[in-house]
């Protein structure tokens, strides 16, 4: 098959032939519609990612597309059905999924997020050297192979270039909101990124009923594309003090504010936005060694500050909810496309979203 494989760190991906095996048990094979490029895929290619240590790494991860094969023991899909390949999967069997906590699952299924099946292999070779898929999933590919509970069957009539996009930034937008905040009706908001994720996070936001929601980007278009996805305020930091601005907009601070940047400092800004009893979530992951500053008296006074991991969701139960959500008209994924490339377009389209030109750009086969 062909694929876009990052041979060295902070160099264009090299779009080339790759060798894929046929699912063993338990995995599926799906034939790749689209994948979206996000920011995460760009920290893997700079060499900033904590889950990227070996190379050749095949990135992408947001995608969704058609069965091709099963391998032994798949019960929950069957060649031929369109599905969302998640980023994660629980296993049912650990601790965790025992009490409830898919979220949280630990159990083998687990080492797909360092690109590896439950047995310690990948399905992947170039040259003779195994290769992995980034975050398990691998999607700037033409096939991927994955566990079967990172697979999720959809409704036949929703269309799978759209559809890859809730495998990432929508659900992890919308599920920091939802799954993680749990913003009540009536709630003040602050989102600091009006990326592809920060926009949903805007959605989540808006579908949770809060009354004032204000988006926050250093740059004016990407802010004021947030009030199409439900923003009801705009903010620009002129002097770059985001705390400052956020409060001109809801003097006393907002009941709860998300950082979808990932970039440091930007959390404790928006920590100290928050009102107290405030909820601060960091969407957006930091570099693995920067540190994280809070005032001790401002999270005296009962202030939360908590992370995020793909929106705290459950696959299986969260993407059939959002389709549904989509096709219904009340959640806009169409809108957050504003890029599309085939394969061997993608390193532009990669150039482009690093200059913050898109929303999300999709590559699509």
């Amino acid at each position: 098959m062909r694929a876009a494989v990052l041979e060295q760190f902070n160099a264009p991906l090299v779009v080339r032939d790759v060798e894929i095996d046929a699912p063993h048990g338990g995995e599926v094979m799906v034939r790749v519609a689209a994948a979206g490029i996000c920011g995460s895929d760009l920290k893997a290619i700079d060499g900033k990612s904590p889950v990227t240590p070996h190379l050749p790494l095949i990135p992408g991860h947001e995608s969704a597309g058609v069965v091709e094969e099963v391998g032994p023991g798949v019960t929950s899909v069957r060649p031929g059905d369109h599905v969302i390949v998640a980023m994660t999967g629980p296993c049912g069997r650990c601790g965790h999924c025992r009490a409830g906590r898919f979220a949280r699952c630990d159990g083998p299924t687990r080492a797909s997020i360092m690109g590896l099946m439950t047995d310690g292999t990948t399905r992947l070779t170039v040259d003779g050297e195994p290769a992995r898929p980034f975050i398990g999933v691998g999607a700037f590919a033409e096939y991927v192979v994955v566990n079967e509970q990172m697979v999720v069957k959809i409704r036949d009539d929703a269309p799978l270039d759209t559809a890859s996009l809730l495998a990432c930034g929508v659900i992890t937008g919308v599920g920091a909101v939802v799954n993680s905040a749990r913003v009540e009706p009536g709630s003040t908001v602050a989102v600091v990124g009006c990326g592809g994720v920060g926009l949903n996070v805007v959605q989540g936001a808006r579908l949770a009923g809060a009354a004032t929601i204000v988006a926050v980007d250093v740059v004016l278009d990407k802010a004021q594309l947030a009030c199409e996805f439900g923003a009801t305020h705009v903010v620009v930091p002129e002097n770059g003090d985001l705390t400052e601005a956020v409060l001109a907009v809801v003097p006393g601070g907002v009941d709860y504010a998300f950082d979808a940047t990932g970039v440091q400092g930007i959390l404790t800004s928006a920590f100290n936005a928050t009102r107290d009893g405030g909820t601060t979530v960091m969407v957006g992951s930091p570099p693995s060694a920067a540190p994280i500053e809070i005032p001790p008296q401002k999270l005296f006074f009962s202030r939360t500050l908590r992370g995020c991991s793909g929106g705290d969701a459950v696959p299986a139960r969260d993407l059939p909810m959002l389709v549904d959500l989509w096709m219904s008209g009340r959640l806009d994924v169409s809108s957050l496309i504003t890029d599309r490339v085939p394969l061997a377009g993608v390193n532009d389209a990669i150039e482009r979203v690093r200059a913050g030109k898109v929303a999300r750009a999709l590559v699509t086969f």
